[in-house]
């Protein structure tokens, strides 16, 4: 589905950002990468704690660019349109982080011990990436809404 598909559907809306908005979600981006690479937490809650940060980032560039999810499958919905915002460089990064997000519903929701110390230190290095690919996108496209 389209983002225009996704807006006709009602699962996305427009919606206006602010710095204070980006700002808020990029201090909780902040914290949850520190706190995903706390080694007393299990694996899987650490993994569910990158894959938050990397959620959010996901929602900075839905937010900047004018829209919000609305629905049950935000999550599904907020990684489907990246490569529309972002652009189609994207896609790869999508498609990974929609991956993370099936594996983060089996541990948070199926069974403990889903996820391994590999596929943590995958995403952690993953949502770094995106994190820095956000920042330098805000600057290209919505400095106005940088902190």
């Amino acid at each position: 589905m389209s983002l225009q598909s996704l807006l006709s559907d009602g699962r996305i809306r427009p919606h206006g950002s602010s710095v204070r908005e980006v700002a808020d979600l990029l201090r909780v981006v902040e914290r949850d990468l520190a706190d995903a690479s706390v080694i007393q937490l299990s694996t899987d809650r650490r993994f569910a704690t990158a894959y938050n940060a990397a959620l959010l980032l996901a929602t900075i560039a839905l937010h900047a660019s004018g829209f919000r999810t609305a629905s049950t499958g935000h999550h599904w919905a907020t990684f489907h349109v990246l490569p529309e915002i972002l652009g189609p460089d994207a896609q790869a990064c999508a498609d990974y982080l929609d991956g993370c997000r099936a594996k983060r519903n089996a541990s948070d929701y199926d069974r403990a011990g889903a996820i391994s110390e590999q596929e943590l230190v995958e995403l952690t290095e993953e949502v770094r990436d995106f994190h820095r690919d956000i920042l330098g996108w805000l600057r290209t496209h919505h400095p106005a809404l940088l902190p």
